[in-house]
C-alpha cells in the first residue's frame, strides 16, 4: 500500500515549482513590448533559481520591535489523519519563509489550492519573492485577458505573476492566468518537468505507454510529460492504479510535495551534523566535517524523526540532523539519517514516588523513587528528568508521594513518567 505523502507526491510535486515554457502572454516591461524575450537553457535557469534563492535567503527573519515572532511552525488546524501526514512538510517550508500559513494562524491544509496560491508558492520557493514585492512587479502590465480581474481580486498577486511571466512559469497556450481555478493534477505535472528542463525528454517519450486505468484520460500532447514524471520518481498514481488528471491539488498535497522539491534546491539556510551527546538544557550537540558546535533550541520547535513528530528526548546520539534555526535557535529539527548504534543506555524503573526536585525555574527536575528489591529491600533512587519529559494516564497533580509509577527514559534522564 502506498504512503498517503506518496500519494502526495502525484498531487502536488509540480505546483511547488511551476516553472513552464515560454508564454504567449508576457509581463509588459513598460516599454510596449511582450514577445521577442529569450529562453533560458536548463543550465542558465538551475543558475536563476540559486542566484534568486541564495539571495532571498540570505537573510534570516527577525523579531519585530515587540518581541513577537513573525514565523509559525506548526498549526492547529493540521489536526486528523487525513492531514497530519503532510505537518513535517508544512513545518519545514514554513521554517524557511516558504508557503506559510494565513493571517488568521491557520494552514486549510484540506482546501484546494487555487492557481494564484499555486503561483505564489512557486515564486517564494524559487527565492523570488522579494522581486514579487517590488514596486516594477506589483506596478507591471500583464497581457492576460483577465489581467482586470486579477488586479481587483487579487491586487497582491500581480507582482508573483509579473515574476512567474518574467522567469517563464506559464505554457505557451495560455493566455488567461485564471487565479480562482483549482489547480489540477496534469497542469502541475506537465509545468513539474518543463521546470525541471526535461522538455526535450517529454517530446521523446510522448508515445509512452502509462501504466494507468485512465490513462485515456491524459491528453495525446501531455503523455510524455506525465512519463518523464514517472521516470524520475515524482509523481505516482493511486492505489487504484489511476492517474486522476483533472483531481484538484489540496494545500497539504502542495505542502509536502513542495518541500520535497525544495530539497534539490541549493540550501544556505540548514544546519546539517551529527548528534554527539545526549540533549540537555535545551541544547543540541553536533559535529560536522570534524568540528564541533552547539545549538540552542528555541521555545517552540518541531522535531521529526523516524516517519513521525517526536519532543526533542527521542533524539539519539548519532542522528544526522538537518537544523533550521530562527533567531538563531532552531524551530525545525529532521532527522535525516538515525544512529546506527543500539539504544543500549534505555531504561525502565518502577516503583513509589517518594519525592520531586524543582529546578530554580520551579520545574520539576528531578523524582525519586523507592523501589522493592526481590528480596523485599527497598532502594531509593533519584532520576533527572529530561526538559520535555511527559505524564502518561494522568498529570502533575497525581505526582503524590505513594503513588506507583514507571520511569522511561535514556541516557540517564526520564522522558516518561507514566501513573500506575
Amino acid at each position: 500500500m502506498r504512503s498517503p505523502w506518496r500519494k502526495a507526491v502525484v498531487s502536488g510535486l509540480a505546483l511547488a515549482m511551476m516553472v513552464g515554457g515560454a508564454s504567449a502572454a508576457f509581463a509588459d516591461n513598460g516599454k510596449g513590448k511582450g514577445n521577442g524575450k529569450e529562453k533560458h537553457s536548463a543550465k542558465e535557469w538551475r543558475e536563476v533559481i540559486e542566484k534568486n534563492f541564495n539571495a532571498q535567503r540570505a537573510a534570516a527573519p527577525k523579531l519585530d520591535i515587540s518581541g513577537k515572532i513573525d514565523v509559525k511552525v506548526q498549526f492547529a488546524d493540521v489536526k486528523g489523519s487525513d492531514v497530519e501526514w503532510a505537518a513535517r512538510y508544512i513545518a519545514s517550508l514554513a521554517s524557511k519563509r516558504v508557503f506559510d500559513g494565513f493571517e488568521d494562524g491557520t494552514f486549510r491544509p484540506r482546501e484546494t489550492i487555487t492557481r494564484v496560491q499555486a503561483i505564489k508558492a512557486a515564486v517564494q520557493l524559487m527565492g523570488l519573492e522579494d522581486e514579487a514585492k517590488s514596486s516594477k512587479a506589483m506596478n507591471a502590465n500583464l497581457n492576460f485577458k483577465d489581467a482586470d480581474k486579477l488586479k481587483k481580486e487579487h491586487a497582491w498577486a500581480v507582482g508573483y505573476v509579473a515574476v512567474a511571466l518574467e522567469h517563464d512559469l506559464f505554457a505557451e497556450t495560455e493566455t488567461m492566468i485564471q487565479p480562482n481555478k483549482p489547480a489540477d493534477r496534469l497542469w502541475a505535472t506537465t509545468l513539474l518537468v518543463k521546470a525541471m528542463g526535461k522538455q526535450e525528454q517529454a517530446k521523446e517519450k510522448m508515445n509512452a505507454k502509462l501504466p494507468f486505468k485512465d490513462a485515456n484520460q491524459i491528453p495525446a500532447g501531455s503523455v510524455g510529460y506525465v512519463a518523464v514524471a514517472i521516470d524520475n520518481g515524482w509523481i505516482d498514481g493511486y492505489e487504484d492504479n489511476t492517474f486522476r488528471p483533472n483531481k484538484p491539488v489540496t494545500r497539504a498535497e502542495m505542502a509536502a510535495l513542495a518541500a520535497r522539491v525544495d530539497s534539490q534546491l541549493p540550501d544556505q539556510t540548514s544546519i546539517r551534523g551529527k548528534l554527539t551527546d545526549t540533549v540537555s538544557d535545551g541544547r543540541l550537540k553536533l559535529e560536522s566535517q570534524g568540528d564541533s558546535f552547539t545549538v540552542e533550541l528555541n521555545s517552540f520547535y518541531f522535531i521529526f524523526r523516524d516517519g513521525k513528530q517526536v519532543n526533542v528526548s527521542a533524539l539519539q546520539k548519532g542522528d544526522e540532523l538537518l537544523i533550521r534555526t530562527y533567531d538563531g535557535k532552531a524551530i525545525y529539527i529532521e532527522v535525516t539519517k538515525l544512529a546506527t548504534e543500539e539504544r543500549r543506555d534505555e531504561f525502565t524503573v518502577s516503583g513509589k514516588l517518594h519525592t520531586f526536585r524543582l529546578n530554580s525555574s520551579g520545574q520539576v527536575s528531578h523524582v525519586t523513587v523507592k523501589e522493592t528489591n526481590d528480596d523485599d529491600s527497598v532502594t531509593t533512587s533519584t532520576y533527572a528528568l529530561s526538559s520535555d519529559f511527559a505524564i502518561e494516564d494522568g498529570d502533575f497533580r497525581d505526582l503524590v508521594p505513594g503513588v506507583s509509577v514507571e520511569l522511561k527514559g535514556q541516557n540517564q534522564y526520564v522522558h516518561t513518567i507514566v501513573i500506575k
